[in-house]
């Protein structure tokens, strides 16, 4: 193969390189070899090479061939490459993970990720969609997702991106067997094993001030880059990164945006350009896990923030609280400032009516829980909640089910379990009154 691309040549000596011994004599020798003769900035290349890079750069295969691209470009004075080589053979040499921080499966290769998920080559780089063919699919059949438009009372409907069966149950795999083993920072308490948003809210309690702040689009707003960033830091090697973050994120098909064309406000324009470039979907098991390592840093740095005003700051999904006494309360517009300087420089944006600051002479909730005392029920749901169960228990669940609830009983059981949970006694009279309830035989 005959060539003067600066980039093909990169890429032939990257896997020149990697294709043998570290060493300055045996990276000249090979190189020599697959260009067919030795250009004056050979040597010099492999000695930068070996200055950058102590040991091989195998989980970085790319990284090398942009690094020895630029090396190239300064010693022929950034001219290119006035004379042509001749490639004489390719060795691409497979990648191999070198850092591993935590106890992830060991996935050197993009075949051993598809082994691991049990997928063949073919099914698997049809599933990661690495070209976003998805956004230009327009039949059912040929699309990895399902897209529901749910509408909010303000602003944007929320899109739900629904996996296919085989996408959803390879994010799970990955969710399961690599994505548990990665901690996020203390702070957070949504889709974490053993913390709960019971635990969210009590650590609030008892303030003199909450201040609550809600991340608009949270999912929407986590990009590919971040996601295969996060892999990275987990040790795996640049394809299989690539692969795993295409995984894990999509492009809403351009049929599918349109339901936010043409509207006046500028939330819609956003979250549309959000949706049409790689991002996590709300849907995917793989999201949840994937967006709470997305924020790392910017818990930590609100983490920061709140420990210099004396407060306490978790964040549960989207909902970001701190709370606090003197301090915080003197302090309030500077930390609302922070913390929305914060989330934009993070990548994130805060929801503009959803910052709220509540006193303990206001109702202070926290992840619909009322905390100014202890976490507890807000008594209007409460109330609403005994009177249905009760009009159940006296007239039966028939004449209860005003809203043609489909499980009613499963839903009542639901509500009385989450009472429970927050407020044992409460829940026990409720599940006192619950099992005086005839339902009807099936």
């Amino acid at each position: 193969m005959l060539t003067r691309d600066v980039d093909t040549v990169a890429i032939a000596l990257a896997q020149a390189f990697l294709d043998g011994a570290w060493e300055e004599r045996a990276l000249v020798r090979r190189a020599t070899r697959i260009l067919g003769r030795r250009p004056r900035w050979l040597l010099p290349l492999a000695r930068r090479v070996l200055a950058a890079y102590h040991r091989p750069p195998a989980d970085r295969p790319r990284e090398l061939r942009a690094f020895i691209r630029r090396m190239i470009l300064d010693d022929t004075g950034h001219r290119g490459l006035q004379q042509p080589f001749e490639i004489r053979r390719w060795t691409p040499v497979p990648t191999r993970m070198i850092t591993r921080r935590w106890p992830v499966p060991v996935l050197d290769t993009v075949g051993d990720l598809g082994s691991f998920l049990g997928l063949e080559a073919g099914p698997l780089m049809w599933l990661a969609d690495a070209r976003g063919l998805e956004r230009f699919a327009t039949d059912e059949p040929l699309r990895n997702y399902r897209y529901t438009w749910v509408p909010r009372a303000a602003g944007p409907p929320r899109l739900l991106e629904a996996p296919k069966a085989t996408l959803k149950q390879a994010q799970r795999d990955i969710a399961r067997e690599i994505l548990r083993w990665i901690p996020v920072h203390d702070a957070a308490y949504g889709f974490v094993a053993g913390r709960s948003a019971i635990e969210h809210a009590a650590r609030h309690a008892g303030r003199e001030v909450v201040l609550s702040f809600d991340l608009a689009d949270f999912f929407a707003h986590v990009s590919v880059a971040r996601v295969y960033g996060t892999y990275r830091t987990a040790g795996y090697p640049e394809p299989v990164a690539h692969c795993l973050a295409a995984l894990a994120t999509n492009q809403i098909p351009r049929g599918v945006e349109q339901a936010l064309a043409g509207q006046a406000d500028p939330a819609y324009a956003l979250l549309r350009r959000r949706l049409t470039t790689a991002h996590l979907p709300q849907g995917a098991p793989t999201s949840p896990a994937l967006a709470n390592l997305a924020a790392f840093r910017l818990d930590r740095r609100v983490a920061q923030l709140a420990d210099a005003v004396g407060a306490t700051y978790t964040r549960y999904a989207d909902d970001l609280v701190l709370s606090g006494d003197g301090r915080l309360a003197r302090r309030t517009r500077m930390v609302q400032d922070a913390i929305a300087t914060i989330t934009a420089s993070e990548g994130f944006r805060l929801h503009p009516r959803k910052t709220h600051r509540r006193s303990r002479a206001d109702r202070q909730e926290v992840c619909g829980m009322v905390v100014n005392v202890r976490t507890n029920i807000p008594r209007s749901d409460y109330d609403r909640l005994k009177a249905i169960v009760h009009d159940a228990a006296r007239h039966g669940p028939e004449v209860a089910n005003r809203d043609d609830i489909p499980d009613f009983r499963a839903h009542l059981a639901g509500r009385i379990a989450w009472v429970a949970a927050v407020h044992p006694e409460r829940g026990a009279k409720l599940q006192a009154r619950f099992d005086e309830i005839t339902w009807p035989q099936t």
